[in-house]
């Protein structure tokens, strides 16, 4: 059985279903047009069909990320902390979009992403006590993010300066 115990099936649907919507907003934001394809990129920004599955991936590890540590938490207080840095975080990878693309802001995202950073690893230095394999489900989260923050200040290199 996938869930080796029942508190961990809930918590687990929850991350998902919040990951999904998180996917989806974020998804809705990100217009890849002319606008996009006419930006300078640097020669080592992978190919567009891989960002899909990273963040299909990412998403999915943050979603048994909160249910591991959901499950460890002791008592409500934890488990509040748990949900609300969660929620932020997921605020912050919405919002990276919409300022990016909808906005068509990089050099406001590239402010934004240290934001979204930080808010990774304080969910993994809070967690690292409650549950070590919860926080260690959010490495390749933030090494993803760190990536994408480095492209983000070659795509503001390179393009500067934006008008809003």
């Amino acid at each position: 059985m996938i869930f080796a115990k029942k508190s961990r099936s809930r918590p687990f649907a929850a991350g998902v279903a919040c990951a999904i919507a998180v996917a989806m907003a974020g998804g809705a934001m990100t217009e890849i047009g002319p606008w996009y394809e006419s930006l300078a990129k640097p020669s080592w920004q992978p190919p567009g069909w891989a960002f899909g599955p990273a963040w299909t991936l990412i998403f999915a590890a943050c979603a048994w990320s909160f249910a591991e540590a959901w499950a460890a938490a002791r008592g409500r207080a934890a488990r509040l902390t748990i949900m609300w840095l969660f929620a932020f975080n997921m605020l912050l990878n919405m919002a990276w979009s919409g300022l990016f693309f909808t906005l068509r802001r990089p050099d406001w995202a590239l402010v934004e992403v240290a934001l979204l950073w930080l808010s990774i690893a304080a969910l993994i230095f809070v967690l690292r006590p409650v549950s070590p394999r919860a926080a260690a489900w959010l490495l390749p989260y933030i090494a993803w993010v760190s990536f994408a923050a480095i492209l983000n200040f070659e795509i503001v290199r390179l393009n500067a300066p934006f008008e809003g």
